[in-house]
């Protein structure tokens, strides 16, 4: 659904007359607090156009990211394309899932408080997720919502964690496995088997040492056997990087996801597990 924020960041369905021009190209961001990602797909031909990542070097406050967000489409002339379609995929570890027979639109708060610090102030949007009977409540930057609307028009705005949970559910094995994407300080975890979830958080690292410390604490807690579980990784880490090696170092088998993207790339570009939310986030 397309949709028009309002200065409070609520959500309304409204036709706009801003995107002209049907050129079959779509843009989508990923926001995080530590870093931003972009990426242009031709739709005609199913063409990766562009891909970057910018990242921050720390945790940036929603005030510094909107300037940030404004000075990296400013600095290039490839965002003044009118595009058809534009997606927003906000990436923090304020999110919860609820399985939709009980999930209450007016309760959005509820779902959240518990296990994430939010704010009286703080809108709270939900996802429905395509491949499970649940629903994703998270908080989205309304400074940045507003900002979009106003730059590019109507736009498609979700949580990272729907992206990586509805890709990674299509392609699950009879086995329990870990899928768990990687960013600059949080991490993203996901435990399935027979298609099912059977656990997703999001934690915080600072060390290598934190980082496994989650991934065994979640091997416990479900009980498996980290001599037979699978752990497939994906987002901002390589092989030689400390954090592979103090998984391999714990878990037998550890792999980096491999996509299979319905497009293909512009010669330049590398294709990687490394942006593997974003390009997800076209299928």
């Amino acid at each position: 659904m397309k949709l028009k924020p309002t200065e409070t960041g609520q959500k309304t369905t409204q036709k706009s007359n801003i995107l002209t021009t049907n050129n079959n190209k779509a843009l989508s961001i990923q926001i995080n607090l530590s870093g931003l990602s972009f990426c242009i797909i031709n739709q005609e031909d199913r063409n990766i156009e562009f891909l970057q990542d910018i990242p921050f070097g720390k945790k940036c406050t929603p005030f510094e990211v909107l300037e940030q967000l404004k000075s990296a489409l400013d600095d290039n002339t490839i965002f003044k394309t009118d595009f058809d379609d534009v997606t927003i995929i906000y990436q923090n570890e304020l999110s919860n899932l609820v399985p939709k027979e009980l999930f209450n639109e007016n309760n959005c708060a509820d779902y959240l408080k518990f296990n994430a610090k939010i704010l009286k102030s703080d809108f709270i949007s939900f996802d429905v997720l395509k491949t499970e009977d649940t629903v994703n409540v998270y908080v989205p930057l309304v400074n940045i919502n507003n900002f979009i609307f106003e730059r590019f028009g109507e736009f498609e705005y979700k949580h990272a964690s729907t992206v990586f949970i509805d890709t990674t559910l299509q392609n699950t094995s009879e086995t329990p496995t870990i899928h768990i994407n990687v960013n600059a300080s949080t991490f993203e975890i996901l435990v399935t088997e027979n298609s099912k979830i059977l656990l997703y958080n999001t934690f915080e690292y600072t060390t290598k040492e934190d980082f496994i410390y989650y991934i065994l604490f979640t091997v416990e807690q479900l009980k498996l056997d980290p001599e037979t579980v699978k752990l497939l990784l994906s987002g901002q880490l390589l092989k030689d990087d400390a954090l592979y090696t103090i998984a391999y170092k714990y878990i037998r088998y550890v792999e980096f996801v491999t996509p299979k993207y319905p497009f293909t790339f512009t010669d330049n570009l590398s294709i990687t597990h490394q942006n593997y939310i974003i390009l997800n986030s076209f299928n």
